[in-house]
């Protein structure tokens, strides 16, 4: 009884495993990111070329099949083919993502709340930071759509929520839509938080909450040119020394968004 030889059987069992974890994976995520609440993904992923390449895959294993039920051999050319369409496949991924530069969802939402947080602390005075819609919303067209998809269709555009009396960033905004930044004022306006809602850095589906990673909401906090900013509500300590504006924003241009501290263990 002829049969192909252990090497030939291994090879095509671990490219058969590759290419329906590689591309299985991706037609799972773009059939997803058409029905999720929100997925982390910027445009709606084609489905076309992994539905090709494991179309591709199924006949080459079927060609496989065919050669092990009549008896073929090791010099059966059909054996070849799983281990030629996952080189092939490889090969055509890696000519066409040359030319993209890939940016991640958490990676595209974290600067924006940045670029916000810079811009509205170049609005601060001595006195207080910017408290009202009306100083802060202009900011938002220089963000651009947010990086995430709701129901398979691209989030339009930033939101604003403006909140005032805080002791520090808001942590759960249930309701709330994806993009939408919270601005927490605090008690004399004299510092404010902002934080995002979006999706953890860690997820790709899911329901909009407030960004985080690890499992810690991401914050960025203002101040006052003339005041120091006290620590938002839960990390204690006492207020850092003085800070002019200038260097406070040479730190949100160098330094990554705050997190607040986890549950205790």
């Amino acid at each position: 009884m002829m049969r192909p030889t252990t090497k030939a059987w291994l090879s095509n069992l671990v490219c058969l495993a590759v290419l329906a974890w590689l591309y299985g994976g991706d037609l799972r995520d773009a059939l997803r990111a058409r029905t999720a609440e929100v997925a982390a993904f910027a445009h709606p992923p084609s489905p076309v070329q992994p539905a090709v390449v494991l179309a591709v895959t199924a006949a080459a294993l079927l060609v496989a099949l065919y050669g092990l039920a009549r008896r073929r051999g090791a010099d059966f050319r059909g054996y070849r083919l799983l281990p030629i369409v996952l080189v092939s496949a490889l090969f055509l991924d890696l000519l066409f993502a040359e030319s993209e530069v890939p940016v991640s969802s958490a990676g595209a939402a974290s600067h924006a709340l940045q670029l916000f947080a810079r811009e509205a602390q170049a609005l601060a005075s001595e006195s207080s930071v910017p408290s009202t819609p009306a100083q802060l919303q202009p900011l938002l067209g220089q963000l651009g759509a947010p990086p995430y998809l709701v129901r398979g269709q691209p989030a339009p555009a930033y939101g604003l929520q403006v909140r005032q009396g805080c002791d520090g960033p808001v942590t759960q905004a249930p309701g709330a839509q994806v993009g939408t930044l919270l601005y927490c004022v605090a008690r004399g306006a004299q510092a404010a938080w902002v934080t995002l809602v979006a999706l953890p850095a860690e997820q790709r589906f899911g329901a909009p909450q407030v960004f985080s990673v690890g499992g810690r909401p991401r914050f960025l906090a203002l101040q006052a040119t003339g005041e120091p900013a006290p620590p938002p509500a839960g990390e204690g300590g006492t207020p850092g020394p003085r800070q002019d504006a200038g260097a406070f924003r040479d730190q949100l241009e160098t330094k990554d968004a705050g997190v607040l501290p986890g549950p205790a263990p």
